[in-house]
C-alpha cells in the first residue's frame, strides 16, 4: 500500500486519460490535459489524437530520454589502487604489548615496573555514593507473571 501512495505522488508517473485511452499523460500535466481533452467534441477526436499539445510534450520527453541513454555509458575507469605500505601480519608478530582485555587497565609496557600495578575499577560517582540495587519502577519482563 505504501508503494501506491508513493507512486501517486510521483510527478513523472504516466496516467491514462479517461477521455482517450491512447493518451498517456505525466501526473504533473494531468489536470491541464483533462481540461483540454474534455472540451474536445467526440466528432473531432481523431484530429485531437494526432495534434494534442500534451502528446508532443510526451513525445519530446521520450526522444530526450532515448538520447540520454546513449550518453550515460560511462568511460572505463583508469583509477588504480595506490601501493600499500602496511603489512598487518608482520605488525601482529612484532607487537610487544599485551592484548586488550575488557575490565583491566594496562597502560605500561611489559618490562616496566609499573606494569605490576593493579588498577581499581573507578566509578564516576563521588565517594560515599553507590549505584542503586533496584530500579524505581518494575520492568514488565521482570514482573514474573504477577498481575498489577
Amino acid at each position: 500500500m505504501e508503494e501506491t501512495y508513493i507512486d501517486s505522488l510521483d510527478p513523472e508517473k504516466l496516467l491514462q486519460c479517461p477521455y482517450d485511452k491512447n493518451h498517456q499523460i505525466r501526473a504533473c500535466r494531468f489536470p491541464y490535459h483533462l481540461i483540454k481533452c474534455r472540451k474536445v467534441p467526440r466528432t473531432e477526436i481523431s484530429h485531437h489524437i494526432s495534434s494534442c499539445d500534451d502528446k508532443s510534450c510526451i513525445e519530446q520527453d521520450i526522444v530526450n530520454q532515448t538520447r540520454n541513454l546513449g550518453q550515460e555509458t560511462l568511460a572505463e575507469s583508469t583509477w588504480q589502487c595506490p601501493p600499500c605500505d602496511e603489512d598487518w601480519d608482520k605488525d601482529l608478530w612484532e607487537q610487544t604489548s599485551t592484548p586488550f582485555v575488557w575490565g583491566t587497565a594496562n597502560y605500561c609496557g611489559k618490562n616496566s615496573p609499573a606494569s605490576n600495578i593493579v588498577m581499581e575499577h573507578k566509578s564516576n560517582l563521588a565517594s560515599g555514593m553507590r549505584v542503586p540495587k533496584s530500579l524505581p519502577y518494575v520492568l514488565p519482563w521482570k514482573n514474573n507473571g504477577n498481575a498489577q
